[in-house]
C-alpha cells in the first residue's frame, strides 16, 4: 500500500515523500527548516528530485533545481530572488503543473466520509475549532459529490488531531513557526496540526480554517498547483478567511478526480457593506456554542460577541433542506442542541451537524394542527421553559416534561409587556432576552417583566 503525506510550513519548506511498505515503514526523503543555510536547503531539495535515483549532483545543479521548483530563471547560482522565494510561506512538495495529483491517482471510493476531531488546540475555543473544520470540509463538498459527517464514536474515515513534536507517524513537528500541518493522501485519512502553533480564527496567528482547507485538498488526493489563486497553491497566502474560496483550478482538479456535481452550491460572497442597512430585519436569531446566528432569507450572519469579525454564509451550504430560509430557532444548552423551524417542521443540530431522525412535525411539541409555522422561539434556562411565538400569542413549552403549558396560548402583551404584540425573532444572551420586531430590538428582563433597553436591530453588527 502506497501512502503519501504532505507537510505544510510557514517559515520552512518541507518536502516529504513517505512510502509505507506492508510493514508500515516510512522513509522521509528530505526536510529543510529555517535553521538550515542555503547549502542545507539545496542538499535536501536535491535529494527530493533524486528520489528515484541516488546519483550525486553538483551544487549548481541543486541550485538550478531549486530555481526551477520556484518558477525562477535557472541561473545555477544563489541570488537574492532565490533566497526571497526560499523564505516565503510554503507547503512543500515539488510541483510541475496547474492542479496535479500524487504520483498515483489516490482517491476515495466512498463519497460519504466521516471525520472525528480527536483533541483540541489550547489557543482556540472548541466551538471555533469545530466551526473552522466544518467550514473547510464544506468548501470542498460544495463542488463535489462528497458529504462529510462528523462522528463522536466508532471508527471514522478521517481523523483530525493536534499533536506536538514526535507523534508516531515518522514525521515529527518542529515547534512554533515551522511546520504547520501535514495530511496523508487517500485513504489514510490522517490530518495533523502542530499543537505548538498559535491557531486562530483571525489573522493574529495561524488561521486554522485556511490551513485546514488546503490540507483537506491533500486528504482528497490533490497535490499542489502552480496557480497563485488556488487554495492548493504551493505557497501559503495570507487570505481573509471570509473571502477564501476555491479557484477554478481547484475545482477543475477535484472534479477531475471525482466528477462534477450537478448543482454545485454557489458560496455567498461576504458583503459586510450591507450589514448596517437601517431597515435590516431577521427571520430568526439563535445562539450556537458561543456564537450568535442571524438568519435572513437564504443566508445567515455568524457573530462572536467578543470578535469584530462577522461571517456571512449561505444556509444551503450548511443545511441544504433549509435552503429556503429559517423562521424560528433556539438553543437548548442543557442538551447541547439547537432547533431550527421551517413551516410545520423542525430540525435538531448538534454543533453544526443535523441530527438523525429529523425533521419532525411541530405538532409533536403540542401545537394544534391550526398552527402552520412558528414566528420565533427562545429558551430560558432559569425556568427551563421555551417560549414559542405565533401571531399575537405565545406558548410556554416545558423542556423537562416535554409539554406545553395548560393555559397556552396566551397573549404576548400580557406575558411580555412592552415588546409589542408580535415577535419576529428572539434569543437569550448574558441573562437577558432579546426580541426583534421590524428594525427594533427590545432587551428584556424576565424577572422584572420589563424592557430594559430599546436597541437597533443591527447593534450586534458593530453599527
Amino acid at each position: 500500500m502506497n501512502v503519501e503525506v504532505v507537510a505544510c510550513t510557514m517559515k520552512s519548506l518541507t518536502v516529504l515523500w513517505l512510502l509505507f511498505a506492508t510493514r508500515c515503514t516510512a522513509f522521509p526523503v528530505g526536510t529543510w527548516t529555517d535553521t538550515d543555510g542555503g547549502d542545507g536547503y539545496f542538499s535536501e531539495t536535491g535529494e527530493i528530485h533524486q528520489s528515484r535515483s541516488l546519483a550525486p549532483s553538483t551544487s549548481s545543479d541543486k541550485t538550478g533545481q531549486t530555481q526551477n521548483f520556484f518558477d525562477l530563471d535557472i541561473k545555477g547560482r544563489l541570488d537574492e530572488e532565490t533566497i526571497d522565494k526560499m523564505q516565503k510561506p510554503k507547503c512543500g512538495f515539488s510541483d510541475v503543473a496547474e492542479f496535479s495529483f500524487f504520483s498515483v491517482k489516490l482517491v476515495w471510493q466512498n463519497k460519504n466520509l466521516t471525520y472525528k476531531i480527536l483533541n483540541y488546540t489550547t489557543t482556540m475555543a472548541k466551538n471555533e475549532v469545530d466551526w473552522a473544520i466544518q467550514k473547510a470540509f464544506k468548501i470542498w463538498s460544495d463542488v463535489t459529490l462528497f458529504t462529510f459527517t462528523r462522528i463522536y464514536d466508532n471508527v471514522s474515515n478521517i481523523e483530525i488531531s493536534f499533536v506536538s513534536r514526535d507523534h508516531n507517524d515518522h514525521h515529527p513537528f518542529d515547534g512554533p513557526s515551522g511546520i504547520l500541518a501535514h495530511a496523508f493522501a487517500p485513504k489514510n485519512g490522517q490530518l495533523h496540526f502542530d499543537n505548538d502553533e498559535k491557531w486562530t480564527n483571525g489573522s493574529h496567528g495561524e488561521n486554522l480554517f485556511n490551513v485546514a482547507t488546503h490540507e483537506i485538498g491533500h486528504l482528497l488526493g490533490l497535490y499542489h498547483s502552480n496557480d497563485s489563486n488556488a487554495v492548493m497553491y504551493k505557497f501559503y497566502r495570507e487570505v481573509d478567511p471570509n473571502a477564501l474560496q476555491l479557484s477554478k483550478d481547484d475545482i477543475d482538479g477535484i472534479q477531475s478526480l471525482y466528477g462534477v456535481k450537478k448543482n454545485p452550491v454557489q458560496p455567498a460572497a461576504p458583503n459586510t457593506t450591507n450589514n448596517c442597512l437601517p431597515n435590516i430585519t431577521f427571520d430568526a436569531v439563535t445562539t450556537l456554542s458561543g456564537a450568535i446566528l442571524f438568519f435572513q432569507d437564504g443566508h445567515f450572519w455568524r457573530k462572536i460577541p467578543q470578535n469584530a469579525k462577522i461571517d456571512l454564509l449561505s444556509i444551503s451550504s450548511f443545511w441544504p433542506p433549509l435552503a429556503n430560509g429559517i423562521q424560528a430557532a433556539y438553543e437548548y444548552p442543557k442538551k447541547n442542541r439547537v432547533f431550527l423551524f421551517q413551516e410545520t417542521k423542525y430540525w435538531a443540530l448538534k454543533g453544526y451537524e443535523m441530527e438523525k431522525n429529523y425533521p419532525k412535525n411541530i405538532s409533536e411539541l403540542g401545537f394544534p394542527r391550526t398552527v402552520h409555522k412558528v414566528d420565533a422561539a427562545v429558551h430560558d434556562e432559569e425556568t427551563e421553559k421555551t417560549y414559542f411565538f405565533v401571531g399575537d400569542k405565545y406558548w410556554s413549552y416545558d423542556e423537562q416534561k416535554s409539554r406545553m403549558g395548560k393555559t397556552d396560548p396566551q397573549n404576548i402583551t400580557e406575558g411580555f409587556p412592552g415588546i409589542g404584540n408580535t415577535v419576529q425573532a428572539a434569543f437569550k444572551y448574558n441573562g437577558s432576552l432579546y426580541f426583534f420586531n421590524e428594525d427594533q430590538q427590545y432587551e428584556y428582563n424576565m424577572k422584572k417583566k420589563k424592557v430594559t433597553r430599546l436597541l437597533k436591530t443591527t447593534s450586534w453588527f458593530n453599527c
